[in-house]
């Protein structure tokens, strides 16, 4: 089963928190239908989203991440709650690119280097906090640093891994670690931190030896004494509904509605973009949003 912990050092000076995210990552890939190296772009935004996601402090704040780097596999995007769930799409699930000649998943080829990183934090208390930052690789992981040391000034090491089947595909492994220096902090607790990540094994590398996650921290804050904050599991969870549907074809308009192609059924198919589940609408389910729509722009006038 999935799960983030979240840890912190005894002198409170540095912050750990580690995923291991295979059964999500394998769900979005079996949803979407990715490409190997589809699977590996989107698996790395999906869990640095769940990690960033389950540091919010409030129940039902939300965050998104969406990278746009021009490259073929077009835009990703990834929504995490505050307990780490998450869900995403990318608009290319089926490009393939060649393997890298380091033998690697060429995923900043997948998504480009000349876009940016967004970050959009919702609260629940008004407007949403948006920060944005230049692409340093389209790796994800790289560029989730960069975000936190330019948009936030947090000195931050993350690290993202997808382990895929060269042959078949599938995903096997997935998780990662985002560790950052707390203000207060010393010198020597950088200097130690930075010894320890040089140090470090992949984070796919960490899972396949079996590491817990418990191991995963610890290694990274080597020569500190750690405690557990807090523990949840994690989820591929998408909350589309048909009346979430039924409201955005609301905001068409009645003359849109009326006119939207019917298959060969007499439907209209919506598809969401973030699980692929299906949901169609009759033409008198059609005709009752369009009267609603008209109702609607009489009130406003």
């Amino acid at each position: 089963m999935d799960r983030i912990i979240r840890t912190i050092t005894s002198d409170g000076s540095l912050m750990a928190s580690a995923i291991d995210s295979t059964e999500l990552v394998y769900t979005a890939q079996q949803l979407h239908g990715l490409s190997k190296t589809a699977c590996a772009a989107l698996g790395r935004l999906l869990t640095g989203a769940s990690l960033m996601g389950a540091m919010l402090k409030k129940d039902d704040a939300a965050l998104t991440l969406k990278v746009n780097g021009g490259g073929p596999l077009g835009a990703l995007v990834a929504l995490s709650d505050s307990r780490g769930n998450v869900r995403g799409y990318v608009d290319n699930p089926q490009v393939e690119l060649p393997i890298r000649q380091d033998g690697k998943i060429d995923v900043g080829g997948g998504v480009g280097h000349e876009g940016r990183l967004a970050v959009i934090r919702d609260l629940g208390e008004g407007d949403p906090y948006i920060g944005q930052t230049a692409l340093v690789s389209g790796e994800i992981a790289e560029d989730i640093t960069q975000y936190y040391a330019i948009s936030e000034q947090v000195p931050t090491v993350c690290a993202l891994g997808v382990l895929v089947d060269r042959e078949k595909g599938g995903a096997l492994l997935s998780g990662g670690l985002l560790i950052q220096v707390l203000p207060g902090a010393e010198e020597a607790a950088v200097k130690q931190l930075e010894a320890n990540i040089a140090k470090l094994d992949s984070v796919t590398t960490m899972l396949a030896k079996g590491l817990s996650l418990e191991e995963m921290c610890q290694k990274a804050l080597d020569g500190f004494a750690m405690e557990v904050l807090d523990e949840f599991q994690i989820h591929y969870v998408c909350n589309c509904s048909k009346e979430r549907f039924a409201k955005g074809l609301l905001t068409l308009g009645p003359q849109e509605i009326r006119t939207l192609p019917l298959d060969s059924q007499g439907r209209v198919e919506t598809v969401c973009q973030y699980c692929s589940r299906k949901y169609y609408f009759t033409k008198e389910e059609l005709e009752s949003l369009a009267e609603q729509a008209a109702g609607s722009l009489k009130k406003e006038k």
